[in-house]
Order: structure tokens, then C-alpha cells, then sequence
């Protein structure tokens, strides 16, 4: 698959007294890609008038905007981890479904951090001040890390910096593939690497500019063999026809991938597909033509305006994918599935 090559970048004033962000600038100034200074990450001049959502939606994600992150107080993050940090806002991707693009609105642009010492230097004092054994991080909370990894190379300062923590460990969970540069990293095991896979079918249809299901295991067999502890995502989970044997073909791929997958530790995440009222609008808004199911014949209200699979179809989703888990990677732990 292809590395993000943005269209257009910006970067904060700020940005400019950080190495990330001269390099940054430097950098795309030499492919001939516009760069424009401007006073502040969160607030984005397009410069035209009257963009209808889906040509907003377009414009943004085909932007890359480095700035300053100036909140080093980190929000919890549960149930992944205790704590989220945030090095990147949104991402290259388009998945159809995404709950973080619909919450972003129109600032789904692909936003940077460059002050990354600042970020690890606040990730001590939480870690110091923690009275937890083990105090975890999740740095794919608002963004996928590793799509924008050959920009920014965070993983490559993270991984070891939390390599040299007893009492911390980061979460990082991915679509992508470019898992090369950190094969090589001293990470002590103190780094999960979760994959979010889905069938060929959802991957194919709605998620757009991320590796393939193939591609994805491939990776998480290099990961593995690097000694990484790892697990799955499979989110968002969708019913639809053959979706049994989608999800099967996917299993035994990964069970085919990786090395003593009977005896292997991993970690699985269930997460059936879910929307909102105001969700639907915007995904229908930036993709006309998409085939994503928003049928309430089979669903259910859920809280906080979400809907999800009613009763019956989850139970039957839950146990299939339970009972494929189980027989393929015995030593498996489902942590949930909701």
C-alpha cells in the first residue's frame, strides 16, 4: 500500500521552534507541496467558500497539519487504557463507518505533534504520580500512529521510552503495514501492537486508503517474530451475506501467518458495527454511494444514541466469532466483546 503523501501542508507558527516541524516544512517544501505558516493547528483557512461536506471531507483529508499539542494534561481512556496520548489527530484512512472522523466534523484533517519531548517528558510525571502497579497508555486513541510513522517516526521515541518504564506500558493499534522501522526497537514487551482486522468484504468496501486484510496479517507476523506481545481488534463487526465465512477466511489466515498460534498469548477485541443518528447523516453526506447498512431491522438502541445489533444477532455473532477464536488460538483471551 501507499505511505500518505498529503496535497497540502500547514504548519503552526510554533511548530517552527520544534526539529519535527523544520523538518516537516523542509521536507515537503523540496517535493514541490505547498506549505503555508499559519497562527494556530486548530483553526484551518481553506480559502474557499460554499464546499459542500463531502468536498470539505476531501479537501481535509488530503491535508497534513503540524502544530504544537499544548494540553499535556491526559484524558482517561477507558476501557483500553488508563490514560490516552495523543501524538496525531485523525488519519490518512477513510474508513466509511469511523466514529472519530463523524466527532471531528470538519476538522479530520491530519494533524502532528511536534513537540514529542514535551509529550514524553508529561507521560513521566502521569507514570511518577500514578499508584497503580502498572500504569498503561494508549497512543491510538484520536489517530492511527503508524500511518503517519514515516512522517513523524513518534513510535520510534515511544517504543523505547517506555522499553526503560517497570511500572508503564503503551497500546498502539493499527490498519497499516509499514511496521519496518520499528522492528529493530529495544521494547522490553512493554509495547502491545493490536490490529484491527475485519473480512476482505468490510475492509474492501469501507476502508478506504488502508492496508488489506492481507497486508495487515503479514505485518502482525513481523510483529510477532519481533517479540512484541500483540493483539486484535475485530471492529467493526458486520453482518452481512457470507459473513461467516469472511470472518473465517480471515481467522485461518492469521492462524496460517503466524508462528505456534496453539500456544501463542494474544489478545482479542470484539466490536460489532455501531452509528448514531447524527453519525448516518455525516457518512451519508461525505459518501453518497456507500453500501454500509443503517437498517434498523435488526437493531437496537444502545444508549448515548448509538445503535447496535439487537439481542439475537449479537448473541449469534458473539458465539461464532468466540468459537473460531477459541479453536484456532487456543491460549487466546477475548478481553471483550460489545
Amino acid at each position: 500500500m501507499k505511505l500518505f503523501q498529503p496535497k497540502r501542508v500547514f504548519i503552526e507558527e510554533r511548530a517552527l521552534d520544534y526539529p519535527l516541524g523544520q523538518e516537516i516544512k523542509e521536507r515537503y517544501e523540496l517535493l514541490d507541496i505547498p506549505v503555508k505558516i499559519i497562527e494556530s493547528h486548530n483553526r484551518i483557512d481553506w480559502g474557499k467558500k460554499e464546499l459542500s461536506k463531502k468536498e470539505l471531507f476531501d479537501l481535509a483529508k488530503s491535508t497534513l497539519v503540524a502544530g504544537v499539542k499544548k494540553t499535556l494534561k491526559f484524558q482517561p481512556c477507558y476501557p483500553s487504557a488508563d490514560y490516552r496520548l495523543v501524538t496525531s489527530t485523525s488519519c490518512p484512512a477513510r474508513c466509511e463507518y469511523c466514529y472519530l472522523s463523524a466527532t471531528l466534523g470538519s476538522a479530520v484533517y491530519i494533524r502532528v505533534y511536534v513537540n514529542i519531548e514535551e509529550l514524553l517528558a508529561a507521560t513521566q510525571k502521569h507514570i511518577d504520580k500514578s499508584n497503580k502497579q502498572i500504569t498503561t497508555f494508549e497512543a491510538s486513541s484520536s489517530s492511527d500512529p503508524l500511518a503517519v510513522e514515516h512522517i513523524t517516526g513518534h513510535l520510534q521515541q515511544l517504543i523505547p521510552f517506555f522499553a526503560q518504564q517497570p511500572n508503564a506500558r503503551l497500546r498502539a493499534v493499527t490498519k497499516f503495514a509499514n511496521v519496518d522501522p520499528i522492528l529493530n526497537l529495544k521494547h522490553n514487551g512493554h509495547t502491545r501492537f493490536r490490529f484491527s482486522l475485519n473480512s476482505d468484504y468490510v475492509i474492501n468496501n469501507f476502508e478506504q486508503a488502508t492496508a488489506s486484510m492481507r497486508e495487515r496479517i503479514e505485518a502482525a507476523g513481523k510483529i510477532q517474530r519481533a517479540g512484541y506481545p500483540m493483539g486484535f481488534i475485530l471492529a467493526p463487526l458486520m453482518i452481512y451475506e457470507g459473513w461467516k465465512d469472511g470472518y473465517t477466511e480471515m481467522l485461518e489466515l492469521l492462524h496460517k501467518t503466524l508462528y505456534n498460534p496453539e500456544t501463542v498469548e494474544l489478545t482479542f477485541e470484539l466490536i460489532m458495527h455501531r452509528f448514531t443518528t447524527r453519525a448516518k447523516n455525516i457518512i451519508q453526506a461525505r459518501y453518497p454511494e456507500t453500501k454500509l447498512s443503517f437498517s434498523m431491522k435488526n437493531r437496537e438502541h444502545k444508549g448515548f444514541g448509538k445503535y447496535v445489533y439487537d439481542s439475537d444477532t449479537a448473541y449469534e455473532l458473539e458465539n461464532f466469532l468466540r468459537d473460531k477464536i477459541e479453536e484456532l488460538f487456543p491460549q487466546a483471551k477475548i478481553e471483550y466483546f460489545t
